[in-house]
């Protein structure tokens, strides 16, 4: 089973909690027959970052304008000292964990999302050959957020498209989205435990999702229509998360698919 956990930059910021992910990580990846791949996020590092430097962060749309002084800090915060942080303490579980952006062999290409967002980024293609060469061999790859194009160009890429998009290069037979909030919630506030891509689209079209939630369920949509088997969104401080995730006797958060399934 091929497996890509995006782990949002709010859980790195907790030492507890990233030791704990970080030991759970380890223990999936070294089941028999599980390789897998960890994306990660650090949105709010880079934000102490710039501000310690008197750099405003401003966003449209849920996305950071990224000037060039903005774009050297997203270079050593996310390709930097977040990613190598989370490898250590992987390192720390007993893994084999190796840091990555989506620029190392030309992992991730992205282009220009809009010329009003600097260098932000859109992956356009993935190339999984280094993933698959470094998880046959039993190491976990650590991607940063971070892309690259044929012009040697490097972009800001958001988190959850990074995830995505390598996930469906991966071929990985599950995506998992861990974040600060339980799952998906609908109008009332309700968990909702299994949704398809139809609902998930009325839920971002009613307003329903919107920010954050609606840039993991539009990645999810993504990563579903080419080919990921299953996504599921949770919080990453629950107990045994990863395992509850993959074992599926123990329910937690939810379950998006292409189609109603039970």
């Amino acid at each position: 089973m091929r497996v890509l956990v995006k782990l949002g930059g709010t859980l790195l910021e907790s030492s507890a909690v990233k030791s704990s992910l970080a030991a759970q990580i380890v223990r999936a990846a070294s089941e028999p027959g599980v390789e897998l791949v960890v994306v990660h996020g650090g949105g709010k590092r880079m934000t102490r970052f710039l501000a310690e430097r008197g750099v405003e962060s401003r966003f449209v749309n849920g996305l950071r304008v990224t000037d060039e002084a903005t774009l050297d800090a997203v270079v050593k915060v996310f390709a930097g000292s977040v990613n190598h942080e989370l490898v250590a303490a992987l390192q720390a579980a007993g893994g084999q964990a190796v840091g990555l952006s989506g620029i190392d062999a030309g992992l991730t290409e992205a282009e220009q999302l809009s010329p009003e967002l600097g260098a932000v980024g859109r992956v356009v293609r993935a190339r999984p050959e280094l993933l698959h060469l470094l998880t046959a061999n039993h190491y976990i790859p650590v991607v940063a957020c971070v892309a690259g194009d044929s012009r040697g160009n490097i972009y800001n890429v958001n988190a959850d498209q990074m995830a995505a998009a390598c996930a469906a290069a991966f071929g990985a037979d599950r995506l998992l989205f861990l974040t600060d909030v339980d799952g998906v919630l609908d109008a009332e506030k309700r968990l909702q435990p299994l949704l398809t891509v139809g609902a998930c689209e009325a839920l971002i079209r009613d307003g329903v999702a919107a920010g954050g939630m609606q840039a993991k369920l539009e990645s999810a949509i993504s990563a579903l229509r080419q080919g990921v088997g299953e996504v599921r969104i949770a919080a990453g401080a629950a107990p045994r998360v990863i395992e509850r995730l993959l074992g599926g006797a123990d329910p937690v958060g939810t379950r998006l698919a292409e189609a109603a399934i039970q």
